[in-house]
């Protein structure tokens, strides 16, 4: 029974992770939905990794050539100008927020930011900013356009997904589109801005994992972890070519709905924050 609970988080975690509907949402609701309880903050962060493997294999020319342009422009200074040394750098300072923050309040997310209240109210409110930001937002600026300031206002947006319902893609993107970025732009470099802050609290979570913080043990925590890594990597390829002729309008509306009704639930008992 453990290893089934394990497959079925696996799926949601890898639909629901580079969706900008919140995977950490999912993650609370449905377990609470189907009586299992919270699954815990550890075991959510460390299936991530699965995700996150899977962003590191589609993206994986990409990762390269701008790990290795940003390395030589480390000594080299010709390469300091490239886009892909520009690119290693805006990573490394977008990341910088959420690493920060998920360190210093990280009890305050295990204990209070996942409980199902703040969770269907940030799952309605996100949604809501990310409907304006891809109506309001202009559509003119590519990646080869991006900024320092850019990379950080994102970065920041990120750091918001320490709240479950948030959603990291999500936040990232409504930045992106409301700095200009089109929505495959916005979209790519969320991905590529997630890889060390999902990567990094998966690991400094796995110590969490036999000590008991959790409903799950080594044995459904990596079966959840490969069943998101081949889920996430075919949700990849999907978004970015939803992405590249269709608005986020449909993912507003289930955001919306999800968070309505689990205030609803909440109200009628069903579900207990």
């Amino acid at each position: 029974m453990e290893l089934l609970k394990a497959v079925v988080l696996g799926v949601i975690q890898g639909l629901t992770e580079f969706l900008p509907i919140s995977s950490s949402a999912h993650l609370r609701i449905y377990p609470e939905l189907f009586g299992w309880g919270d699954p815990g903050a550890a075991f959510t962060a460390v299936i991530q990794i699965g995700t996150e493997l899977a962003v590191l294999i589609y993206f994986r020319k990409d990762i390269w050539r701008i790990g290795s342009a940003w390395v030589r422009s480390v000594f080299r200074p010709e390469y300091r100008g490239t886009l892909d040394a520009r690119m290693g750098w805006y990573i490394i300072v977008g990341s910088l927020p959420i690493v920060v923050l998920g360190v210093l309040l990280k009890d305050v997310i295990e204990r209070d930011f996942r409980n199902l209240w703040i969770v269907g109210c940030t799952l309605i409110v996100m949604g809501v900013v990310l409907g304006i930001a891809d109506r309001v937002g202009r559509t003119d600026r590519t990646l080869g356009k991006i900024t320092l300031k850019d990379a950080l206002l994102m970065g920041g947006a990120q750091a918001l997904a320490l709240i479950p319902g948030v959603s990291r893609s999500g936040a990232t993107i409504s930045m992106g589109r409301f700095l200009g970025f089109e929505r495959e732009a916005a979209t790519r470099f969320a991905f590529l801005l997630a890889i060390p802050a999902v990567v990094g609290a998966g690991l400094f979570e796995l110590k969490e994992i036999p000590n008991g913080h959790n409903d799950f043990g080594w044995g459904p925590t990596i079966t959840a972890t490969v069943v998101s890594f081949v889920v996430g990597y075919a949700a990849i390829a999907w978004l970015l070519r939803y992405v590249s002729t269709r608005s986020y309008t449909p993912f507003v509306i289930y955001r919306i709905l999800l968070g309505a009704g689990t205030l609803a639930l909440l109200g009628a008992g069903v579900l207990h924050a």
